[in-house]
């Protein structure tokens, strides 16, 4: 038996087919991964994330600490509420999570982490804030749900506290906003507009069954996964981890170079990498004949191993196989990947597949 999160009962009730997960037990689907897939891109659906870790870091040296600790800069979290997506590197480079940091106010975060590393993470925090002023809080008391599609903010508006509502209402993309006990980010990891919402455990079942009532579709990790990877969004674990480091998985974007003198963790190794010719690149398979990518798949020109799927599938929006893949620089627009020791032709193409509802690459 793993973790379970308040909402567990709920996924029984439901009927949903529960799976392990980074130590937790969660829900598959609830009877269709595919309509659930569909539902997030045509109207709105409902994912239990309470197994990630809300962390709040506050204290007189909090930004000094998370300017160190981050490959992105909080120093551009200039507004109350305004969030970035960072890596969190070890000093070769690698990654040791990737998360998202709320500005909540002057040395006042709110950092979400994954499930599967979420005490990993924690731990690290704590040893290089040694000696620094501030508190690091993981948030057990509170519960997540990420409700996301076209229709999500519009079927959730009624159901949030109205100390929270209209300020969530008015929020601009990666942006928070914070009532007394609710926190309501309009953040996701499907490609699709919609919140992601911070509560006490003790009311997520209530803001559950309200939800399913107002038409939202329950979703588990299928229809998640199949979303983030037509959205072009990374899985930390098989696109990243403490060996490949942004440089290689796509992330050079998350990176905040400048100030020259900012000396995060992890920035010597990447100057270094960041100089080399041979330097992987990550990008999009397409694959033009049948068949179905899947992880750690060899990626072939001319029969010689240039790459790896590093995360594949079937994408029902484009109701094609699509991948994402860790490649040698300079190997052309067309490719192999063998697939049951056959190759089978692929095209290079730029992510994401998918966002907001639209097809972004040409099928």
């Amino acid at each position: 038996m793993g973790r379970q999160t308040p909402l567990f009962s709920e996924h029984e009730r439901l009927g949903a087919r529960i799976v392990p997960f980074g130590g937790w037990d969660m829900p598959l689907h609830y009877g269709s991964q595919i309509e659930e897939h569909h539902a997030v891109r045509r109207a709105a659906g409902m994912f239990d994330v309470s197994h990630m870790r809300p962390v709040d870091i506050e204290g007189g040296d909090a930004q000094t600490f998370l300017r160190r600790l981050l490959a992105n800069d909080v120093a551009k979290l200039q507004s109350p509420g305004k969030a970035l997506y960072s890596c969190m590197l070890n000093p070769t480079g690698g990654v040791v999570d990737d998360l998202i940091v709320y500005a909540r106010g002057p040395n006042r975060y709110r950092l979400v982490v994954n499930a599967g590393t979420a005490d990993k993470d924690i731990a690290w925090m704590r040893e290089h804030a040694q000696g620094a002023a501030l508190d690091i809080r993981p948030r057990d008391d509170l519960a997540m749900i990420a409700v996301q599609g076209p229709e999500a903010r519009a079927r959730t508006e009624p159901l949030l506290p109205e100390d929270v509502r209209a300020a969530a209402m008015e929020l601009q993309p990666f942006f928070g906003a914070e009532g007394a006990h609710w926190f309501v980010g309009r953040t996701g990891y499907t490609g699709e507009d919609g919140f992601e919402i911070m509560l006490p455990a003790s009311e997520a079942a209530d803001l559950w069954r309200a939800l399913v009532e107002a038409g939202v579709q329950p979703c588990g990790l299928g229809a998640r996964d199949t979303l983030r990877l037509e959205a072009g969004m990374n899985l930390y674990g098989q696109d990243m981890d403490e060996e490949i480091g942004p440089l290689e998985s796509g992330l050079a974007w998350t990176l905040a170079w400048e100030p020259a003198d900012r000396d995060f963790i992890g920035r010597e190794a990447l100057t270094k990498l960041r100089q080399d010719p041979e330097r992987r690149i990550f990008v999009g398979l397409l694959l033009t004949e049948r068949g179905v990518i899947r992880n750690h798949q060899k990626v072939l020109v001319e029969g010689r191993e240039v790459g790896e799927i590093t995360s594949g599938g079937f994408s029902p929006t484009l109701e094609r196989s699509i991948a994402l893949a860790r490649v040698a620089p300079g190997i052309g627009e067309t490719c192999e990947v063998e697939i049951r020791g056959k190759p089978v032709a692929a095209r290079l193409v730029k992510p994401p597949f998918v966002r907001n509802g639209k097809i972004r690459i040409d099928p």
